[in-house]
């Protein structure tokens, strides 16, 4: 398996992982997973209602770009996902936290550009 097809099976699984269980059989706030294979696109998104507020949006973000690299857009969840994904062999140079302003990205032991 090529690097990028195996960054993208990584991606789908730390998704996965990220999700566990799913939604609960009542659960008014649905988690969606959105996969896109050929453009390399990897979310979950809250879509629902909590009581009168309308719940919507992404929290998280990866893509698996041309070059061989994982950008990490948005992560919103309380895990630590650029370190679950270098814990499946993705190297930090290889992880790019697109969510942090390029400056702060080289002190975080990541991907700087």
């Amino acid at each position: 398996m090529d690097k990028i097809a195996r960054y993208k099976v990584i991606a789908k699984e730390v998704l996965q992982e990220v999700l566990g269980d799913g939604d609960k059989p009542n659960e008014e706030i649905k988690t969606q997973v959105i996969s896109d294979d050929a453009a390399g696109h990897y979310l979950l998104f809250s879509n629902g209602w909590r009581k009168d507020q309308r719940v919507y949006g992404c929290y998280l973000h990866i893509d698996v770009t041309e070059d061989g690299k994982i950008w990490l857009q948005h992560d919103g969840t309380d895990e630590v996902v650029a370190h679950m994904i270098a814990d499946r062999g993705v190297p930090k140079s290889d992880i790019m936290l697109g969510f942090k302003e390029p400056f702060v990205r080289a002190d975080t032991g990541f991907a700087v550009a």
